[in-house]
């Protein structure tokens, strides 16, 4: 039923077009300069859908019929065939073409001016054909006919179709007043250019010309809607008044009408308005986009950065967006014009920092992990993802990098790290204080003995000697055990070295030694690994992990029968490995499958966290090397880590060191000991003293008070964290107030490290001595501290 009265209105409103084009005729009461019923038949199929073409072809029958009742039958048909086949060719085509009805694209007015332009061609051919052959136009005339037939078609097209199509779209904005007056000047310059008495004089065309800034001004504020109304109107009043003599397209006489002229200007019109219009609507469009993709970007919870390379392979920030700003603390203008790499701060790993060369040196993408400094001092872990921007030309201009502080995830994995080594640690407790009691028990009985022995007298003091010997063999094991507790339980530890895989290894076979004997034998198989570039404190507790998962795979009791191998070399590709297996219970593949999987884990409830794996394999992964697992149910794992060599690597080169001239006796200096421990700050005097003239103190603030009271020291040993003034502060305020003595100054710690203190210690150059520290390491570090100040 929809389909019949859509059919019936566009018939109605079809035969309507069609006699008000012959209302308008010039020529020989047929020609018109506009037939509208073209633009009424491809509108009204292009809104409704090809299927509605009988409407057009009933249409143009009984139009022909009605106003050219003489026509021949057969010509009449194929007259209607003709304009129904202008009709659908031309939403075809458009469609064929992407056309969009709004016609708010440069492109789409292109593509409707071709169709208009090119269609018509059937109905005229078609049309002049059947008048040629039923002898309603003599053959001589048939150019003439189908060229008067194709123009009137082709401006009815033109002029009345983007009415139509437009009619259907939402109303702009209103502006009635500016439309208003729009249309009233429009009025009095068309009365005045066709209702006046010059005919086809060069006043009249001056006069016709004053209508094309009206035209603009309709298609630039108006849009599409604007400029195809004001065509309308300025169509129907031009052919109004030259049909009445009036204007530049009439002659003299009156009588005689320049249809080609009067064609050609409403083509210019039309044209230039939709062309207009539609660059008036991509500049909005465009516009939108733009300020919509700025209010993205400067939204976006990512920092966003964007560079421009300069003409020397630089590369200089040119904007940079509201979150990077607030990432780095810094403004746009303390930003704009420099380097990306100066806001990067010191811990790009070597790896990362050499992708991003290349990357930037081949114009290619690149994703990583850097550090952003802080304009307080402080580090913004961040993830970067920098991608080129390339012109039409393919080269690449910008590069936009994307910023995603994970300041906080890093954090919060740190914790989870230190958590799942605390827990390791926290597994093997009763083994430690089983081999912290031993040395701890004969060291006492040792130093009793000692106290016996020189109760004697002189001949008991070879016998008080050995037992002090002894007692310092204890006390030499419990600082080693001390040593391996605090590598695995140290806070920091992503700074990184040389290491000796070996020597990584032996203070995790020392730990869980203990827990492992009951269990299994322990077999050490040390090979030759090369030395990797990694962090003791990262790597101790991945082995500490895998001894400990290997220990728990085994039950209590039966030793003699299991074992747990650790084996060290080099694989065929030349990385250090470390394998650690065992003969416990192994895992079914599907537990294999899932063992790396966070929070994964066979333990019972409150066992284990199941984060002890997945953080081994992404510590691992973080040296750039790989950790495999191999298991068989029954038979027990092994699992591999396998670590890139350093050997390859470019060391530095030592400047020679200059020689020393010998002293018979070196020279007595001035040393401050700074710490809160009376009995060690003694200690160190009594061992110091014999050499150098020593004073103590366990209050930072009282050794600031003689540092600025005049006295000279030449070297400071001072504890770093104690209560009130602590070796930080001493340190700034020497730097501040005596800089060479500050170069001077040795930390002594315990290693229980804040936030503050790790950053510190990273920040300094100055040498740190951990505590317990071993007197001849502690008397060798004067020395050199002596030698180097000397030299100086």
């Amino acid at each position: 039923m929809r389909g019949l009265t859509e059919m019936l209105a566009l018939g109605i409103v079809y035969l309507a077009a069609c006699w008000l084009g012959l209302t308008q005729a010039t020529i020989a009461n047929a020609a018109s300069p506009v037939w509208p019923a073209t633009g009424v038949a491809l509108a009204g199929l292009l809104l409704l859908g090809v299927s509605r073409w009988p409407a057009v072809f009933v249409g143009a029958l009984i139009s022909i019929l009605w106003f050219r009742s003489g026509a021949p039958l057969s010509a009449t048909l194929a007259m209607a065939v003709g304009n129904t086949l202008e009709a659908v060719l031309g939403v075809l085509l458009l469609r064929r073409l992407g056309f969009s009805p709004s016609l708010s694209r440069t492109q789409d007015v292109l593509a409707f001016t071709a169709t208009v332009v090119s269609c018509p061609l059937v109905s005229a051919l078609v049309g002049s054909l059947s008048l040629g052959l039923t002898g309603g136009v003599p053959w001589e005339g048939f150019f003439l006919t189908a060229w008067v037939w194709w123009l009137g078609n082709v401006m009815g097209a033109l002029v009345v179709a983007p009415v139509l199509l437009l009619l259907s779209r939402p109303r702009q904005e209103p502006r009635r007043r500016e439309a208003l007056v729009l249309a009233g000047l429009t009025l009095v310059v068309t009365l005045w250019s066709f209702s006046g008495a010059h005919r086809g004089t060069p006043l009249a065309y001056a006069q016709v010309f004053l209508l094309f800034p009206l035209e603009v001004w309709a298609a630039l504020r108006f849009g599409s809607q604007g400029a195809a109304f004001s065509t309308l109107f300025i169509a129907a009043a031009s052919i109004w008044g030259t049909i009445l003599g009036h204007g530049a397209f009439s002659r003299e006489d009156g009588r005689t009408v320049d249809l080609l002229e009067l064609q050609f200007f409403l083509a210019i019109i039309a044209f230039t308005g939709l062309l207009l219009a539609a660059s008036r609507a991509e500049r909005k469009s465009a516009r939108a986009q733009l300020e919509l993709l700025a209010t993205a970007v400067r939204s976006v919870q990512e920092g966003v950065l964007i560079c421009e390379l300069r003409p020397g392979e630089e590369l200089q920030l040119v904007y940079a967006n509201e979150s990077f700003r607030s990432m780095v603390g810094c403004s746009h203008q303390e930003l704009a014009g420099r380097a990306p790499r100066e806001l990067c701060g010191t811990g790009v790993e070597p790896e990362v920092q050499e992708r991003l060369e290349e990357a930037l040196r081949v114009r290619d993408f690149f994703r990583g992990e850097v550090v952003l400094a802080h304009k307080d001092g402080s580090r913004v872990h961040s993830e970067v993802q920098l991608s080129p921007v390339r012109n039409a030309e393919g080269h690449v201009l910008y590069f936009v990098a994307t910023y995603r502080d994970m300041t906080t995830q890093k954090q919060l994995q740190a914790k989870l790290v230190s958590a799942e080594r605390i827990a390791a640690v926290g597994t093997l407790a009763a083994g430690v204080g089983h081999e912290i009691n031993n040395p701890l028990a004969y060291l006492m009985l040792n130093l009793e003995g000692v106290g016996q022995s020189l109760a004697r007298g002189p001949e008991g003091l070879d016998e008080a000697l050995a037992c002090l010997e002894s007692a310092r063999e204890g006390a030499e094991r419990i600082r080693v055990i001390v040593r391996d507790l605090k590598v695995f339980s140290r806070q920091q530890g992503e700074e990184r070295a040389m290491l000796d895989v070996n020597e990584v290894v032996v203070p995790a076979l020392r730990m869980a030694a203990h827990a492992v004997r009951p269990r299994a034998r322990l077999v050490e198989d040390f090979g030759r690994p090369p030395k990797v570039l990694g962090s003791e404190a990262r790597l101790g507790q991945v082995m500490l992990n895998l001894l400990v998962n290997a220990l728990q795979a085994i039950p209590e009791g039966n030793p003699d029968h299991h074992e747990v191998r650790v084996r060290t070399g080099r694989d065929d590709t030349g990385r250090a490995l470390v394998e650690v297996s065992d003969t416990g219970c192994g895992m079914a593949p599907p537990v294999l499958a899932r063992i790396f999987d966070p929070f994964f884990t066979t333990k019972p409830w409150g066992e284990g966290t199941g984060l002890g794996l997945a953080i081994c394999q992404q510590i691992i992964q973080a040296h750039g090397g790989e950790l495999r697992v191999s298991s068989e149910e029954g038979k027990g794992s092994r699992f591999t880590v396998l670590l890139p060599s350093a050997e390859s690597r470019p060391a530095k080169t030592p400047l020679p060191a200059a020689p020393t001239p010998v002293s018979a006796l070196p020279p007595r200096r001035r040393i401050l000991i700074i710490d809160d421990e009376p009995r060690l700050a003694q200690s160190m005097r009594m061992l110091i003293e014999p050499s150098h003239d020593v004073f103590v103190t366990t209050r930072g603030a009282e050794a600031l008070a003689w540092v600025n009271e005049g006295q000279r020291f030449d070297l400071v040993l001072c504890d770093l964290q104690m209560p009130g003034t602590t070796g930080m502060d001493v340190y700034s305020h020497l730097r501040a107030h005596v800089p060479e003595l500050a170069e001077r100054l040795v930390f002594i710690s315990g290693g229980a490290y804040t936030q503050a203190t790790r950053d510190f210690v990273r920040s300094v150059r100055n040498r740190i001595l951990e505590k317990p520290v071993r007197p001849d390491e502690l008397l060798a570090t004067i020395d050199e501290a002596l030698a180097t100040t000397s030299a100086a």
